[in-house]
Parts: C-alpha cells; structure tokens; sequence
C-alpha cells in the first residue's frame, strides 16, 4: 500500500486544534493496523498516532502492547508462546497472525504492519506521531528507529516537512535518542501526572512537545506550555465536552480514538484541524 493524495496543511503549525487519531481510528477499526489508518485519513485526521515495538529479530512493528495475545489470534496459532510476547517472536513468526479478526469479521487478515509499512500507508497525506513503548527494555532501538526513518523517503519527506514526531513516557531516552535520530526530529513529552510548572520549563530545554494525559490537563497547564514554547497534544479524548473544554483551552491537538466525531465538531463549530 503507498500513499496518495495531496499534502495537508503544516500540522504542528496550526492556530487551530490539530485531530489526530489513537493508533489510527481505533474507535471505528483495529487499533494499530493499516485498516485504522486509512480510516483515520478517511475521518479527516491531521495526525496518525502509533505504537512501536520490537521483534526478536530486530523488526520494529506497529502494536501497543507488549504482547500479542490481546489484539491477534497468537494464542490460537502458537499455543505453547504463551504469554506471546511480541519480543519472543520474529517477523515472520508476527506476520502469520491475524491483527483484524478480534476487532470484527470484516476485518479478518488485517496484519501487524512494520513501522515502514505504516509510514508509507501515511505517505504525505497526514503527520506521524511515533510514540516508543519501554525503550529501556530494547537497547539501541534509537539507532533502529533512526534506520528506519532514514530508509523511507516518505519518512524523510515528513521530517522535511515538519510532519513526524517520536514520542515517549521515558524522557532519559528521548533526550538520549536525540542524537542517533538527528537534529531533525522533534519529540514529544508524554507525561501520566501533571508536570509543574518547573517540570514543564525543563521539558521545553530538550522538547517540542508535552503531550498530557486528559486528567492531568487544565488551562494552566497549557498556557504553562505555550509561554514555554512547547506545542501540546492531549490524550485520550473521546468525549464530546471533553472535546470542547480542550478546543477552548486552546489546545494544540486532541489525540483521540474517534476522529470521526472530532472532525464533526470541527465542521459544526469550527477551531479545528483536519486532514486533506
């Protein structure tokens, strides 16, 4: 699958609130497979968010979880990996199950994408918001990461055009990954629990970002982020007044998994960001 379509407008640069959709439109279709992605670009999202993992070949695929019983057949296909963690198994080994089926019947044979698969399906046609999973238990997946986006052109065209961005919990390994990834390539702070206001000054030394859990978010937080320079993406957001407090709060992206209903929003109310 390759990408089409023409080039949204800037999505980190926007006055307005950016939609970007939680591993993919994961509301509407399977989390994290490319089905989720061509419904999010469907939807009107600006931004694609995914979750990155490794195989134990080295393989960096598209998933959330660290183990592949929850969103694929794994248990019935290797019934003796049990618990079918996703570091156990190679490529091929990932490649045989089936990724749609629990979600739905019409979704049966959706597979794990590779992140390479992922980013092409993207293409030019929505920004990238990559987030790492516990890269602390997987030395050196900067260095991989940072193959990958270099192998793809389309990966390279986004961070040309100021389209991807690599996000993580574990902000020692963001600053640490900066320099294999280059110069190039914003981050984003994910944060569980509200930062101060000196957390957040920190944050901005080495960040583009501070992406905050929904419970943690008030204005203050997000003019704290805005004087620091700091762009800031909320999760997960699926309700309608959630939806509308944040866009008041002027928020810059409300990371959601029913962009759909966002995009509606944006079209009934206005104040907001979407897709080509």
């Amino acid at each position: 699958m390759t990408a089409t379509g023409s080039t949204p407008a800037h999505p980190w640069t926007s006055t307005t609130t950016r939609v970007i959709a939680h591993r993919g439109a994961s509301a509407d279709a399977p989390e994290n497979t490319l089905a989720a992605v061509e419904r999010a670009i469907d939807d009107g999202s600006a931004v694609v968010e995914c979750d990155v993992q490794r195989t134990a070949d080295g393989e960096l695929v598209v998933l959330h979880d660290a183990t592949l019983a929850r969103t694929t057949d794994a248990g019935s296909v290797f019934p003796r990996r049990k618990p079918w963690n996703v570091a156990d198994l190679t490529l091929d080994q990932v490649r045989r199950l089936d990724a749609g089926a629990w979600f739905g019947a019409e979704f049966a044979g959706q597979r794990v994408p590779t992140l390479r698969e992922w980013i092409d399906a993207i293409g030019t046609r929505a920004g990238m918001l990559i987030e790492v999973k516990h890269p602390d238990r997987k030395p050196g997946i900067e260095n991989d990461l940072a193959e990958t986006l270099r192998a793809s052109q389309w990966a390279r065209r986004a961070l040309h055009d100021g389209r991807l961005v690599v996000q993580s919990f574990d902000h020692d390994w963001l600053r640490h990954a900066y320099a294999p990834l280059g110069d190039g390539v914003p981050l984003g702070a994910l944060c569980l629990a509200r930062p101060s206001s000196r957390q957040v000054r920190a944050i901005s030394e080495w960040a583009d970002q501070l992406n905050p859990r929904l419970g943690a978010t008030d204005r203050a937080l997000v003019d704290a982020a805005h004087e620091c320079g700091l762009s800031i993406n909320v999760w997960t957001v699926n309700g309608t007044t959630d939806m509308r407090r944040l866009i008041d709060a002027r928020v810059d992206g409300i990371i959601t998994n029913k962009p759909a209903k966002l995009a509606a929003l944006a079209r009934k109310h206005g104040g907001l960001t979407v897709g080509a």
